[in-house]
């Protein structure tokens, strides 16, 4: 049993049945199929009544497109409780040695007709379907005769590498047969984060974390005791944050990861690439591990294996007995630079290469890695200084985000089952480019986006524009120089784009701090190096001041929560 397709297929070509997640081990013993569908809600059912009827069937979400899809493994027996539930079914591809991808498309739908005599409802569903087809097609034909599929494709009928499951939102859903590299097409025009992979996991139905969201917003409101959201940040707080997370902090941190310096100081090494598939990659993460243990921190090292490769989260806890919550100050470790141009030895054109090719990654997310350190720095010296916060503050750099946000989807789902109480998280990916290298955007403004956006409807919106609320409060504050952004609602760009979204997943209260980099609705300021080699720490649009007050912010907004 496992959820990672090419150890599945492996384990089939050894003579073994394979199955994709323990509800379906017996379906394997017994020889049953197990399919990929999409279950639909009729108006006025929940997902918790979807839930009432999956948890005791042979049925694992995989996705919540909203309040009224799901995409889902499931087997016939589980398809008979559903539809004596009331829920209507569309099987697809049998789910065997493939994985599930959502792939969005951002480029225009042009309607083969005009559709001005159609519904609204009718006009949306067209347009989906059209964009669904149009990504699925772009897909097909990138990894048709490219080499990049690893032979035929194992596990789907007519040995196809890839097939569509349907309209997603914004996109398509794809399975992908084992070794098939989805993550790495790109559609031209795309915004950032295209592409997610999506695990199986009950707690995509069940939504654990919605009564810490609830929680949130009464105290926001005043309707319950307001620990860490009582009025402005605390002037001890601002000054410890404005003394620990500076602008030489930043660099150095970056300067480490990013492989301009040393990654142990006055040793001889340098980080070649953060990229997943990177040897260098395991090596940075216990570093960064043995860094925060050096802190006092409580440290663990979540690992996970993606194609093969074995992977750690790295987490750095303090506990604070009684906590009703923990607060998450979050980045993602990994890099890619997979939009770069190479050449071979020939000098034609090739695929990007982490065995051999760098990926430095000092904005993506080399920034949010030293802001998460600094920040952890900060609360060691406060802790020192006889301050204790009044919740459980955890560290945590996720890892392969760049391969579909698959480490903080691995940590959200553990954290999920493990019964974990989330007062809220806080991500920054990419906080240091600013293309006018401090000498101010339009208007001398200096942009930070604050992301809460969610497709999926409940408390968890709410409370992450609750969570927004704060940590704009907190960068007025500590950085009034900052012109914050806020990105909320379904249409946020970067929903479902950043670690934060596999929080939103499971019903948490989340937020993504980043550079003016997704919002197109002026120029934008931020990097122009996106996963490129030229992401370094010597760009010209590399600006550690810039970070340093986007990471202040954030951290002071951490430490409210926190009760600090």
């Amino acid at each position: 049993m496992g959820e990672d397709a090419d150890e599945r297929a492996v384990a089939r070509e050894a003579g073994l049945r394979a199955a994709a997640h323990p509800v379906f081990a017996r379906a394997a013993v017994e020889g049953r199929p197990v399919f990929w569908a999409r279950i639909e809600l009729p108006e006025g059912r929940s997902l918790a009544d979807l839930e009432a009827v999956a948890g005791g069937a042979e049925v694992v979400p995989v996705h919540v497109a909203d309040g009224g899809l799901v995409l889902a493994m499931t087997t016939v027996r589980g398809v008979e409780a559903l539809e004596q539930g009331g829920f209507t079914v569309r099987l697809q591809d049998q789910v065997e040695e493939t994985a599930a991808f959502l792939v969005r498309d951002d480029r225009p739908v042009l309607p083969a007709a005009p559709l001005a005599d159609t519904s609204a409802e009718g006009r949306a569903r067209v347009e989906a379907d059209l964009r669904a087809s149009a990504a699925f097609d772009f897909v097909a034909s990138e990894l048709a005769g490219t080499g990049r599929a690893g032979g035929p494709g194992r596990g789907l009928r007519d040995e196809r590498t890839v097939v569509s499951l349907g309209p997603a939102p914004g996109g398509v859903y794809v399975a992908a047969a084992a070794g098939v590299p989805v993550e790495q097409v790109h559609i031209e025009g795309a915004k950032p984060g295209h592409t997610e992979r999506l695990l199986p996991d009950p707690a995509l139905l069940s939504r654990p974390g919605e009564p810490d969201a609830e929680g949130l917003v009464q105290r926001a409101r005043g309707l319950a005791p307001a620990a860490g959201l009582a009025g402005a940040p605390s002037a001890a707080t601002v000054a410890s944050v404005r003394a620990a997370v500076t602008p030489d902090v930043i660099r150095a941190h970056v300067a480490r990861v990013s492989g301009a310096a040393p990654l142990v100081d006055d040793g001889p090494w340098k980080v070649r690439s953060r990229d997943a598939a990177s040897d260098d990659n395991p090596v940075v993460a216990d570093v960064l591990a043995r860094r925060l243990d050096d802190l006092g921190f409580a440290v663990r090292l979540h690992r996970f294996t993606w194609r093969g490769h074995r992977l750690s989260n790295v987490e750095a806890e303090f506990p604070v007995e009684g906590s009703d919550g923990a607060v998450l100050v979050t980045a993602h470790l990994d890099s890619t630079a997979d939009q770069g141009e190479y050449v071979d030895e020939n000098g034609r054109r090739r695929p990007y290469d982490p065995a051999i090719d760098p990926a430095p990654g000092a904005d993506d997310d080399g920034s949010g890695v030293a802001a998460v350190m600094a920040a952890a720095e900060c609360l060691s010296a406060i802790v020192k200084s006889d301050r204790k916060p009044t919740r459980t503050v955890r560290f945590v750099l996720f890892n392969a985000e760049e391969q579909g946000l698959v480490g903080s989807k691995v940590y959200a789902r553990a954290a999920a089952a493990a019964g974990d109480s989330i007062a809220g998280v806080l991500q920054m990916d990419m906080i240091a480019g600013f293309q006018r290298g401090g000498s101010g955007g339009a208007n001398g403004a200096r942009p930070v986006e604050i992301h809460a956006g969610s497709a999926v409807p409940g408390p968890a919106v709410g409370a992450s524009e609750t969570l927004g609320d704060l940590v704009a409060t907190a960068m007025g504050e500590v950085e009034p120089g900052l012109t914050t952004q806020r990105l909320t609602g379904a249409d946020d760009p970067a929903a479902g784009r950043s670690d934060h979204a596999s929080f939103h997943e499971r019903g948490w209260a989340a937020v993504a701090v980043c550079e003016n980099f997704f919002d197109d609705t002026a120029p934008a300021t931020g990097t122009q190096q996106y996963h490129k080699p030229g992401d370094t720490l010597d760009d010209r649009d590399h600006n550690t001041d810039y970070a340093a007050s986007i990471a202040r912010g954030v951290t002071t907004a951490a430490l409210t929560l926190a009760g600090l």
